[in-house]
């Protein structure tokens, strides 16, 4: 496959059967080939994308001692912000040419803990940068449902089998600022090749040019949402739960040409976690003796915190 899917989820959401039947398989086949397809219809207008984007570009835009005043010490960056080029990818010793903000949960599970689940960092200087993103993030997190909802007919699972997982789980809505690039970078990229941890990924159009995905055939196809699509793809944890049954499809953000170095780009992916105590252990359905189970058993919370390590925001 050399280019992105796309479908429209007011086919699912529709009364008639031939739509949503149609919307069902054309996700599953995407997913199952590629693990990226662009979603139309989704819930997020674009008043609010436009309202977010600018409010997060106030945000990046203030004193570095301001934003630094914002990075949480203990929390593995899980809420707030993260400096420039801290994260870096799994394997890779060099960090992302690239700083952000986190958005988490605000409907917290009764008895968590402050570690699982930090409280929202909230930003004086920017105050609609608050209220933007807890609306965004809602509204994302509602699409999201409805495509893993969507995604349990051919895994023969209950329409609402995600529901109690992810209604309230550990998700995140992270706001990227990759800034202009002032020299030639030394073997680091915008965001180097890897795979999402979560279960779903979903992304509004980002500003500028450079997402990649890597299929199957091992080339690198340009992913490249339009206005009013959703780019979306499976994290490692829904390919650990089906068995690799649907792919979650290493990509990555290219340096863009020298011409354009001077210039930003920022991003917004909605990472669709789970609670912690979420099982991942590969569902009976999608084991056969000609697709052996490939994954030992555990838990979205300590894979997470597996993760975490290796990307070197927390300490193992």
């Amino acid at each position: 496959m050399n280019h992105i899917p796309s479908v429209d989820l007011r086919d699912f959401l529709s009364e008639d059967p031939n739509r949503k039947q149609k919307f069902i398989h054309e996700l599953h086949q995407a997913f199952s080939e590629i693990g990226f397809v662009a979603l139309r219809g989704h819930f997020l207008d674009q008043k609010l994308v436009d309202e977010l984007y600018g409010q997060v570009k106030q945000f990046f835009s203030l004193e570095e001692s301001i934003k630094k005043k914002y990075e949480i010490a203990g929390i593995g960056g899980q809420r707030g912000y993260t400096s420039f080029g801290k994260e870096s990818a799994k394997g890779s010793s060099t960090g992302d040419l690239k700083e952000f903000w986190h958005f988490g949960q605000y409907d917290v599970p009764k008895n968590e803990d402050k570690q699982t689940y930090p409280d929202n960092v909230l930003v004086d200087e920017v105050p609609g940068f608050n209220q933007v993103g807890k609306e965004a993030f809602a509204q994302l997190q509602k699409t999201a449902v409805y495509v893993l909802r969507a995604l349990t007919y051919p895994l023969a699972l209950p329409e609402h089998y995600f529901d109690e997982y992810v209604l309230q789980g550990n998700s995140i809505l992270r706001a990227i600022h990759y800034p202009p690039i002032t020299e030639a970078p030394k073997n680091a990229v915008r965001a180097a090749a890897h795979g999402d941890i979560n279960l779903i990924t979903l992304l509004m159009g980002a500003h500028g040019k450079g997402l990649q995905v890597k299929n199957h055939q091992g080339q690198w196809i340009d992913a490249i949402a339009t206005e009013d699509e959703l780019m979306i793809n499976v994290g490692d944890m829904l390919s650990r739960l089906t068995n690799n049954t649907l792919k979650s499809t290493i990509h990555q953000v290219v340096n863009p040409p020298q011409e354009l170095w001077g210039t930003s780009r920022y991003s917004i992916p909605f990472f669709m976690h789970p609670v912690s105590s979420m099982s991942l252990a590969c569902l009976p359905q999608c084991i056969s003796e000609s697709q052996p189970k490939g994954y030992e058993d555990i838990t979205a919370g300590d894979f997470l915190r597996e993760r975490l390590v290796e990307l070197g925001l927390i300490k193992g």
